[in-house]
């Protein structure tokens, strides 16, 4: 690794420089993911880091996005140019010891700069963006094409690299050990986030055989080889990285338990100082009543009155009696226990048959599930509504019209939906976990506080009583609009979130910092010294 009393003088001023100057400076940060919108758009994360990043470059920081060119990302709507051509990434494989890529680069309308990872074999061929047998590959190709770009081609360099999930976590691992001495990278600092502990990679992490447990230690295996598809790839970006967050600060806490830990409580208990968890936010230029033209009619916080257009409009899309008064309740998202939906299936037999209540429900998922809401529906036309497929417009008119949204979560990373539900004026009806603990605030008649309706334990006894009480303040109409403001006037903007990510990456910087300080004094004794 290059040394020089500059560069320790360096380290050291960053070292002991306190973290809110060191927060005004302009950092170069480069996030990388396999998906991201409006390029690649299959679930959450891709707007998560489309909009963290752009929010960022709103703070003044230099923030790109690093991820494959699929073959369904039109060139022509998203014009790019080469950056560098016939780059060489290792494979670690002796038989066949490289594979070309080409880099291209994107400069979006909104400032941000998009590097799009080129390969025919890998990507380009490909119809979807996850779900093939040679997954194992195609992510180690992304994590180590980028590496292995800023190394050899690239004049910018980050500060920070964000890896986003554990399609990612081969960043963190490799730049601590494969790049650790690399004359352009050993500077560089890594955050991981975690978007959701259930996955690690392409494999059942609850069923590993002994034999093919992985403690993240060991090597990444070479492309080709099939211990590559074995490799716990999440817990080594937890290994590696120096910091690491979770999408919410009670997510963070609850993964240090057994109940919620995916078998990596006891690594995350021992790392847990570099453990954080921050929110995601939502875009409230997109995501805006006054001004959403996806829907009938616009309001805001003071025009609450006409939002009522928005519900006749729903009520009337889904086939339902159009009445302003009786309760609109819904869902939408995902279609899986672990979202809860099996705890609605359970209340809303006995709900629609003793309530004047309308049910709707918008999402695809669980096959088992799916056949159950379209029994409730055949059991109750008049009352229930189902749009049982994906759609990116409807949900714009379901958080305008529907007057609750339900999110009874077994856990939750995050929970974006109650979010965009509540900046529409869609009560939220939650279980207390994850994000969704950190989101809704209970309802407090007495203090008239609160944003939604929230529950403790995983039951359908617990999620019918607190409907039942939504139902019966739904009643009392001024209440209900002031919660409505309440609930529209929090922010969840990502510029509220991008601020604790800069924090985020100026503790994994001084961490780097620190770390290479002490490295070069350790180095300077004789002392053989190693990243892990």
């Amino acid at each position: 690794m290059p040394k020089s009393s500059s560069f320790i003088t360096h380290v050291e001023d960053l070292l002991f420089t306190p973290p809110a100057k060191k927060g005004r400076e302009k950092l170069k940060i480069l996030l990388c993911s396999p998906e991201v919108a409006p390029y690649a758009n299959v679930g959450g994360l891709s707007k998560a880091v489309g909009d963290l990043a752009r929010a960022l470059i709103k703070l003044g920081h230099d923030a790109r996005v690093f991820m494959p060119k699929f073959g369904n990302i039109d060139e022509e709507k998203y014009p790019s140019t080469v950056e560098c051509e016939g780059l060489k990434v290792p494979t670690d494989n002796k038989e066949r010891p490289e594979l070309i890529c080409n880099v291209k680069l994107h400069r979006s309308p909104s400032r941000l700069l998009v590097y799009f990872l080129e390969n025919r074999e890998y990507y380009e061929l490909r119809a979807n963006v996850y779900g093939y047998t040679d997954d194992p590959i195609r992510w180690a190709l992304l994590s180590r094409g980028c590496l292995e770009f800023f190394s050899k081609c690239s004049d910018w360099v980050p500060d920070i690299f964000h890896a986003n999930d554990w399609e990612t976590g081969h960043i963190p691992n490799w730049l601590r050990t494969t790049y650790d001495k690399d004359s352009k990278l050993f500077q560089s600092a890594v955050t991981f986030t975690i978007h959701n502990l259930q996955f690690h990679g392409n494999f059942d992490h609850r069923n590993v055989p002994e034999l093919n447990s992985d403690d993240g230690r060991s090597p990444i295996a070479d492309f080709f080889s099939d211990r590559l598809l074995w490799q716990d790839i999440l817990r080594r970006g937890i290994m590696y990285g120096d910091v690491i967050n979770t999408v919410s600060k009670t997510y963070s806490k609850e993964i240090l338990r057994p109940e919620y830990g995916e078998f990596l409580d006891k690594l995350l208990t021992e790392v847990r100082s570099k453990l954080h968890g921050i929110r995601n936010g939502i875009d409230y230029e997109e995501l805006n009543p006054a001004t959403d033209k996806l829907l009938k009619v616009n309001y805001d916080v003071r025009s609450l009155d006409r939002r009522v257009i928005n519900k006749l409009a729903l009520q009337e899309e889904f086939d339902l009696e159009q009445d302003r008064d009786i309760p609109l309740m819904a869902y939408e998202g995902r279609i899986d226990s672990q979202k809860g939906v099996d705890l609605l299936t359970e209340i809303m037999q006995p709900l629609l048959k003793d309530f004047k209540v309308q049910f709707i429900l918008m999402g695809s998922g669980d096959g088992g599930l799916m056949e159950l809401i379209k029994q409730l529906r055949d059991d109750f036309p008049d009352k229930v509504g189902a749009h049982l497929m994906a759609d990116f417009t409807l949900p714009r008119l379901i958080f305008a019209g529907a007057d609750m949204m339900f999110y009874p979560s077994r856990f939750e990373p995050c929970g974006i939906v109650p979010m965009e539900g509540m900046r529409y004026g869609a009560i939220p009806i939650v279980r207390a976990t994850g994000g969704l603990a950190d989101t809704v605030e209970q309802f407090d008649p007495a203090a008239n506080t609160g944003t939604g309706f929230v529950f403790q334990e995983f039951d359908g006894w617990s999620l019918f009583a607190q409907t039942v009480r939504a139902l019966e303040i739904y009643r009392q109409k001024k209440v209900w609009q002031e919660l409505q403001k309440r609930a529209m006037m929090q922010d969840n903007s990502w510029e509220a979130r991008a601020e604790e990510y800069i924090g985020l990456y100026e503790k994994a910087i001084h961490f780097r910092s620190k770390q290479l300080v002490d490295e070069e004094r350790l180095e300077a004794e004789g002392a053989d010294f190693s990243p892990i």
